[in-house]
């Protein structure tokens, strides 16, 4: 006679084919309650359509019976059979007892193919028939979580845990709130939850989101500490060294800051980030050549990074390394290089290097978007001088003094005036 650990040791042993012939010979002997059992230990293990199958045998001889509906219909949800499974479903109606697992089911389904607020209606009408289950209580906070309403699912979350639940469905009804209040930036709000959970158990993924909690809260130094030691923990929790970094250099701290973000290179070479911060980091820090090679390396893996490439022109622009300049730019796309901030740093280049008609290009490019920076104007506005073009240095030099009073270029205007008079 077949037995339940039969099934359960075919597939430990992964012989499908001895699972096939132990459910038809179960069938055969029309052993409904083994057969129940059997579909239940085999969904968890992963084997839905074994399972779709022994659930549409006992349909057969049991049409009626509610929660074969239920139990196939998941099933066939999981088997992208979604027609037949929402015509199961909605066999189902609000006088039956399964009434509430139908919903839950639909909602699921809805959860699952994007209709977040249908999600949430099923699981509402389910909490009104049982207004006091924390299961469904609790699936609706997961709802309001996963659909970015974090004060709503927070207020549920803190229901539930007022009521002394700890635990629902395998899930910390404390990290929920730690991770509900910081998703919501509640920060202040999400670190008692964490450090709740820290005194029963100090684990990687905790004592990363407590110390997120922290540096946003403000408090940099306990943050650096926390993962400092999340890092002794497991070097290789790669998001640690990034905010580590951040959380040293917010506290003063630039030198360590470096050194957590070299440390995380270390760890993972092909972080762009954490390349761009070590590179911001080492200007920081007086050090220009090792800034080159982490903003360099940066760009090189990701041609289109930006950030590193306004950061290392910057720096080429400011140590007047015009060759470099020009070359790291002429690298790019047209596209791709035409920020105003980069056809600043072109004009700059190209006038040191006494090409004016270029640069003459370059500053107009740059002026569309740059008319409220002041040092740019500054230097546009001599250019323009320099290159006999007045009416064009006067309109910028308006502009500048829209923005703020400049004795020099005030004279100046002042100047023209007079000798229009």
């Amino acid at each position: 006679m077949v037995q339940l650990q039969d099934f359960e040791q075919a597939i430990l042993d992964g012989d499908i084919q001895k699972l096939n012939e132990l459910i038809d010979q179960a069938e055969r002997s029309q052993d409904f309650e083994l057969l129940y059992e059997a579909a239940s230990m085999i969904v968890s293990y992963g084997y839905i359509g074994q399972a779709d199958h022994i659930y549409e045998t006992l349909l057969t001889y049991m049409p009626e019976e509610s929660q074969l509906k239920i139990d196939r219909a998941s099933t066939l949800l999981e088997l992208g059979e979604e027609d037949d499974a929402l015509l199961l479903l909605s066999e189902i109606t609000p006088d039956q007892e399964e009434y509430v697992q139908a919903l839950m089911a639909l909602a699921d389904y809805y959860q699952m193919i994007g209709m977040a607020e249908a999600a949430i209606g099923k699981v509402k009408e389910a909490q009104r028939i049982a207004p006091h289950e924390p299961v469904i209580r609790f699936a609706l906070a997961e709802l309001l979580l996963d659909g970015g309403r974090y004060i709503e699912a927070a207020k549920s979350f803190s229901q539930l845990y007022d009521e002394g639940h700890r635990s629902i469905a395998g899930t910390s009804i404390p990290l929920r709130l730690a991770e509900t209040y910081s998703a919501g930036a509640a920060y202040e709000d999400a670190i008692p939850f964490y450090e709740l959970l820290l005194e029963d158990e100090v684990v990687p993924d905790t004592l990363f989101g407590a110390a997120y909690a922290y540096y946003q809260s403000g408090d940099a130094e306990k943050s650096s500490n926390m993962l400092e030691d999340l890092i002794a923990m497991d070097p290789d929790y790669f998001s640690a060294y990034m905010l580590a970094g951040q959380a040293c250099s917010k506290s003063g701290n630039d030198n360590k800051a470096y050194e957590f973000f070299k440390k995380g290179i270390a760890r993972d070479e092909f972080d762009k980030e954490l390349r761009l911060s070590a590179g911001k980091s080492a200007l920081k820090l007086g050090l220009p050549e090792e800034a080159e090679e982490h903003l360099q390396q940066a760009i090189a893996l990701d041609p289109e990074y930006m950030e590193a490439l306004i950061t290392l022109s910057s720096l080429y622009n400011e140590k007047e390394q015009d060759d470099k300049l020009l070359s790291l730019l002429s690298e790019m796309p047209d596209g791709q290089v035409d920020l105003p901030i980069l056809h600043a740093f072109k004009a700059f280049a190209l006038e040191r290097e006494e090409r004016f008609d270029d640069a003459y290009v370059s500053y107009s490019k740059a002026y569309a978007g740059m008319e409220d920076d002041l040092t740019f104007l500054d230097k546009y506005a001599r250019f323009l001088l320099d290159e006999g073009k007045r009416d064009e240095s006067i309109e910028v030099v308006r502009a500048l003094l829209k923005i703020e009073p400049h004795e020099e270029w005030s004279a100046f205007l002042e100047t023209l005036n007079d000798e229009e008079v």
